[in-house]
């Protein structure tokens, strides 16, 4: 059967897409960001996964304010990257995996979680700059990302959006449905976005690094006090836009030890501020076997 191997956690700022895009990860402003994840490619690279599941936010690409699913899965073979206004990202087109996607919204939807199913969307930032993270920039001559990837994109844009609990309960689904599924394949659940930022308003630039570094904490070690935080926190605490780290919940749901099994490891953990105008958070947790 297939299993998941690893959850993987990190921020989606379209200003770090940007400056790997344009050759400027080398400046000083962008070292330190970078430099927290050059564990991460080499991680991936011993640690290759046949796919990976990827929870992010579509921001106004896909979906627009005429239709915003509160959860939507990507059954396509190809997407395709958006144009966000400047033109798409110099980046790969995204291989899907159809018959593992299908399999899961089946499974998934008779767990009494609704999913919109989605054959075609382009993909913006929010997918593509923690591809870019994690595996690199692929050489012109080998255009492809390392596996195919399922995207799974959560509404945290326009409210009501969902709890925390209803995305730690949704994870837990989504093992069940990679466990019944009958291909030996190793699968590597995402969950992108956050950390603390507010994009608007008079808190606009909002970094609070005592919530982010609080958060990371129960999420390695007590992921069902981090799905207890309510709505009025993240917004309080972490900013309008902070409620994203909902979906880094997706993804913690989905780990072994949430059903009974053995803690996580932690293989990463790397925090800095600022990047733009937010906190950049990043976790890697191997499940043992």
């Amino acid at each position: 059967m297939a299993h998941i191997t690893a959850s993987v956690y990190t921020s989606h700022v379209p200003a770090i897409g940007a400056a790997i895009d344009l050759g400027k990860t080398g400046e000083p402003y962008w070292q330190s960001v970078f430099k927290g994840y050059d564990f991460s490619k080499q991680w991936m690279k011993d640690n290759k996964p046949d796919v990976i599941f990827l929870v992010y936010n579509d921001h106004a690409t896909a979906f627009s304010l005429d239709m915003i699913p509160t959860f939507a899965i990507g059954t396509a073979a190809q997407f395709q990257p958006a144009d966000e206004g400047w033109g798409p990202r110099p980046v790969p087109v995204v291989q899907g995996h159809p018959d593992l996607a299908s399999h899961i919204a089946q499974s998934v939807i008779q767990q009494d979680f609704d999913l919109t199913i989605v054959n075609k969307m382009d993909l913006d930032h929010g997918l593509t700059v923690p591809l870019s993270l994690m595996c690199g920039q692929p050489p012109a001559d080998q255009f492809e990302w390392p596996c195919p990837v399922i995207p799974f994109a959560v509404n945290v844009v326009q409210y009501p959006v969902p709890s925390g609990q209803r995305c730690f309960n949704l994870g837990k689904a989504i093992r069940k449905a990679v466990e019944s599924y009958d291909q030996d394949l190793k699968i590597q659940i995402w969950g992108t976005g956050g950390m603390s930022h507010q994009l608007q308003g008079p808190r606009a630039g909002l970094i609070n690094k005592e919530f982010d570094t609080s958060f990371l904490d129960k999420l390695i070690s007590q992921p069902q006090a981090a799905a207890d935080i309510p709505h009025i926190d993240y917004v309080r605490e972490a900013g309008s836009e902070g409620i994203e780290l909902v979906m880094w919940l997706i993804a913690r749901g989905a780990m072994n030890d949430v059903a009974g099994g053995k803690s996580p490891k932690l293989a990463h953990r790397f925090y800095h501020v600022p990047a733009s105008n937010t906190a950049v958070g990043h976790i890697i947790l191997e499940n043992p076997f």
